[in-house]
């Protein structure tokens, strides 16, 4: 027997951006949401991360439209005093389960945890077996589309042989005694953390050996705070330095030069620009770690030795390899958001997932035509290359113009924190701003078609 849910959507995944799409979505529209999750509760990968992670990003940038993650606070002590707060992991998880619990007392919302999505507006529990499904008329909303692949859910990325100590980064925190040698395995804000969490536990930094197949660009995370004149004074910097470069490389080395783009090695030029932010305490302390090995990637782990692709090296008989290595983000091609099959959540505004999610709700709350939506939410890709961050920065700013040029649009992104362009109503009138304002309205359009002609985009 198949139990018929009635529903008008149903949300395939409870994650970030399925969580802030059904809270805008039900905050403007009398509908009824299912939403179904093979993970026992919502929160997505935030469930399985690793112990001591935290969010990269400001706090306020993160969660849904309606309900504040944390209390918006500055730090006032420690090596990130003057930036805003960001959530640890038990932190985003007790945030869900409370927006949960109050869009479940709201009686449009139901939530069905532990389940499988199995295609043709069908889902199976995983525990009892049960099987679910929505009438015809329900629309699907694919939640799962770039949903990360992280570590703890993935095996290593390469052979391990059966005498090799390798651990994914959530069993760093539970070991039982140190070995004489940590090989962290990865490239990206996994990787960072790892190392800095290591040496804020007193290893030393000559213990650790740090596999990076690829340099990292990053970004600077004192530029992208939720203060209109620092967010928006980076964006100008951002447009000035792309209308002066003269090819991808120069672009980013202007931006280092602004203090917006980080990387970990100076003498190293990087290739990747995922772009996840760091702090410059973190990059200081990162750079005491001075054995780095760039060899590509691993093709095995043994007792002793590291097979990579452009060679092998020796390592501690004891040491243990951390696996930082998982897929990290995803990068299928990108589709139309409302399409025949499903609504598929993407990023929006570029770099910001969950407020593109909150304000695809909104506009699929508002909106009648399906022509229309698509109009006002074309998808910005995630960047991997540096040529990639340019084409996710145009695209991004293009959809914002296009959604930021629809008056109730615009007043509802002005009210959400979610929306890192956001200028609250006491700041609109400072001369700081204005004078802000003005550099980027004189940089943008230069800057964007240079931004185009390096990312490989069509000119608008």
């Amino acid at each position: 027997m198949t139990r018929v849910v009635e529903a008008d959507y149903l949300v395939v995944g409870a994650g970030a951006t399925g969580m802030a799409f059904t809270d805008t979505l039900i905050d403007h529209a009398d509908v009824g949401v299912a939403m179904v999750d093979r993970r026992h509760g919502v929160g997505g990968h935030w469930l399985e991360a690793y112990p001591f992670v935290r969010l990269h990003q400001a706090s306020a940038f993160y969660g849904v439209a309606s309900t504040l993650l944390g209390r918006g606070r500055v730090q006032r002590q420690g090596p990130e005093a003057g930036l805003q707060e960001r959530a640890t992991r038990s932190e985003i998880c007790a945030y869900y389960e409370r927006l949960l619990a109050r869009l479940q007392e709201s009686g449009g919302v139901e939530f069905f945890g532990s389940c499988e999505y199995v295609g043709d507006r069908t889902f199976v529990s995983r525990i009892s077996g049960e099987w679910f499904a929505v009438p015809q008329h329900c629309r699907i909303v694919d939640a799962n589309y770039l949903s990360p692949r992280i570590p703890a859910e993935k095996p290593p990325p390469f052979d391990v042989a059966d005498d090799a100590r390798v651990i994914p980064v959530n069993e760093l925190a539970r070991l039982q005694a140190a070995p004489s040698q940590y090989v962290i395995v990865g490239s990206g804000k996994t990787a960072t953390d790892t190392c800095v969490w290591l040496l804020a536990h007193g290893v030393d930094p000559d213990a650790i050996c740090w596999v990076r197949p690829r340099e990292p660009w990053m970004l600077n995370r004192a530029v992208v705070q939720p203060d209109p004149v620092v967010f928006i004074g980076m964006v100008a910097d951002t447009m000035q330095a792309a209308e002066e470069a003269a090819s991808l490389e120069d672009l980013f080395l202007r931006l280092e030069d602004a203090g917006i783009m980080l990387r970990i090695d100076p003498s190293v030029v990087p290739t990747m620009a995922k772009t996840p932010t760091l702090a410059e305490w973190e990059l200081e302390v990162l750079r005491t770690i001075e054995h780095v090995v760039r060899l590509g990637h691993i093709d095995r782990v043994q007792r002793g030795r590291v097979d990579l692709a452009g060679g092998s090296i020796a390592i501690a008989d004891d040491a243990i390899v951390v696996h930082c290595a998982g897929e990290g983000l995803r990068y299928p091609p990108l589709v139309p958001v409302w399409g025949p099959e499903a609504i598929t959540l993407q990023p929006i505004r570029a770099g910001f997932p969950c407020f593109g999610a909150a304000l695809i709700g909104y506009v699929e709350a508002t909106r009648d035509h399906d022509d229309e939506k698509n109009r006002l939410c074309p998808p910005s890709p995630l960047p991997d290359s540096m040529a990639g961050w340019a084409r996710m920065s145009v695209l991004g700013a293009r959809a914002a113009a296009a959604f930021g040029s629809e008056p109730d649009i615009k007043a509802w992104a002005d009210r959400v924190a979610l929306n890192p362009a956001r200028i609250p109503p006491e700041r609109a009138g400072s001369a700081e701003l204005r004078a802000t304002l003005d550099r980027v309205h004189a940089h943008t359009r230069p800057g964007l078609a240079r931004l185009a002609e390096l990312g490989g985009v069509e000119p608008s």
